[in-house]
């Protein structure tokens, strides 16, 4: 089955065919860093690993960029606040290590490179030179902008007309603009007083003397680079003129992804992205999960409460292009999934290990299993990188394992160890190698987390009783003690010990 996905420039779901038969160059846009990575970012993050992953499993040498925004009016507001730093580049430098160490943490594949604005300003120079010299751009008192009345297909990324478009960029650029809906390229000085007022808490005012960020020579004088402009730069730098794939958030369809493509296909004159993918929204009570709303969780406490791959099965559990609300409920289920996953990937391993195989005891049912759930699992993917779909049929498999464990330990039959050792290779294969989820591994985290998630499965298992579910209630017991966790139902609530050995 061809892999599809869903191009967000021409609303359809199509055949993916990457300019060069094998390599893809994927460009994601990365995070502004002026605070912690919460879950929103982590979500498309997963995601992007997850396709970089399944496009290698196609047999595709992957090519990722993913750049770092460390030139921000967001940055520049927090310099000198909670010690962490007394410049722009000290509050980013900080932020960009803790974001990488989130970033392995989650077990992600590394991107090619990271590339960071600041690195880049010469190429962006070079770029609103080129833009200038075409017709496409102009300066205005020190800065320069890009009119979009030159470029013929603007808005047909987010599907606007021009005419209906707002005013783009800070009251105090529209009086230089041709045209309301031109944006800016370069920014002469630094950052105004009213952006940082914009982005910093009430108790800490902006004062008399303002931190303005780092500034740069230009031709055009002393300034800082526009948004937009960035990430063009950065993904000709490092990739191409054309890339097969760009990644982002779906809120930045209009303006940023809308002005990535006028600019650099008026530089270039080439076609800048052939499949444009975007990530729906991740959303905390009803609201999108945002560092400026102040409603979100951050990767590195979900990483210490739940472990990976409980937080990547969360995360996986809708595909990307669908929206995701955080809840309780969804992420005790996703814990209980992963437990599942990693309990049968165990069991499975120990029987293999053990004396009690055939190889002549086949089990058809497990067998045929397996290779359906390779069929299903490879649908999925290549249904638009469906991990829901995907998720599912490893559970279902898992499901199958049990079974067999269960039925032939219960006859003192012996187990079909050519049928195991497939199972366990295709969730290896499958749930590991593509899913990013880890398998017999004890470093995934701290281990202390270990009562914490057998607490969070029994108050599952204490909502499965209390509504009524009591066979549910009893396999999750069941489940547990398999792990060794011994269960005592008290006047109290249940308690537990955990078996320990030498």
């Amino acid at each position: 089955m061809t892999l599809r996905v869903e191009n967000t420039l021409t609303g359809e779901r199509e055949p993916f065919e990457p300019r060069d038969p094998d390599s893809v160059l994927l460009y994601y846009c990365g995070l502004t860093v002026s605070d912690r990575a919460h879950l929103g970012h982590a979500r498309t993050w997963t995601h992007v690993d997850v396709m970089h992953r399944w496009l290698e499993f196609l047999g595709y040498d992957v090519r990722h960029v993913e750049n770092f925004t460390d030139v921000n009016e967001k940055i520049v507001a927090r310099i000198g606040e909670d010690d962490l730093g007394d410049s722009e580049h000290a509050v980013a430098d900080g932020f960009i290590q803790r974001t990488l160490d989130d970033m392995r943490a989650l077990g992600l594949k590394r991107a090619e490179v990271y590339p960071r604005v600041s690195e880049h300003v010469p190429e962006i120079i070079d770029l609103v030179e080129t833009l200038i010299e075409k017709g496409y751009a102009y300066e205005s008192n020190g800065s320069v902008y890009f009119d979009v009345t030159t470029f013929e297909d603007y808005g047909k990324l987010s599907n606007q007309r021009l005419d209906d478009i707002e005013a783009q960029g800070e009251a105090d650029e529209r009086s230089e603009k041709r045209h309301a809906a031109d944006f800016a390229l370069w920014k002469a000085d630094g950052v105004s007083p009213n952006a940082l007022a914009d982005h910093r808490s009430e108790d800490r005012p902006v004062g008399d003397h303002p931190p303005n960020g780092e500034i740069w020579d230009s031709p055009w004088g002393e300034g800082r680079p526009g948004w937009h402009i960035e990430c063009s730069a950065m993904s000709m730098t490092h990739l191409d003129d054309t890339i097969d794939i760009h990644v982002g958030g779906r809120d930045l369809v209009f303006p940023h992804h809308e002005n990535e493509i006028a600019q650099s296909e008026a530089a270039t004159g080439e076609e800048f992205a052939r499949y444009w993918l975007h990530a729906d929204l991740f959303s905390m009570d009803e609201e999108k999960m945002s560092t400026s709303l102040g409603n979100f969780i951050t990767v590195e406490d979900a990483l210490a409460e739940y472990g990976r791959n409980a937080v990547r099965t969360f995360l996986l559990s809708g595909s990307y292009n669908t929206t995701q609300t955080y809840s309780e409920a969804a992420i005790e289920e996703a814990v209980e999934r992963a437990a599942r996953l990693e309990r049968t990937h165990e069991r499975a391993e120990t029987v293999l290990d053990g004396s009690h195989t055939s190889s002549k005891s086949p089990d058809s049912v497990l067998r045929e299993s397996t290779n359906d759930t390779r069929e299903a699992f490879e649908a999925a993917m290549n249904d638009d990188f469906n991990t829901r779909g995907a998720l599912a049929s490893l559970l279902e498999l898992s499901t199958v394992v049990n079974r067999h464990l269960d039925d032939r330990g219960a006859a003192g039959e012996a187990y079909d160890y050519q049928g195991l050792l497939a199972a366990v290779e295709t969730v290896e294969e499958l749930g590991g190698g593509v899913l990013g989820l880890s398998f017999g591994e004890t470093a995934d985290g701290d281990v202390s987390l270990a009562d914490e998630l057998v607490e969070l499965v029994l108050e599952t298992r204490e909502a499965e009783r209390a509504a009524g579910n009591y066979d549910r209630a009893d396999d999750l017991r069941n489940e547990l003690e398999a792990l060794g966790v011994e269960i005592e139902d008290t006047d109290d609530g249940p308690t537990f010990s955990v078996e320990t050995t030498e």
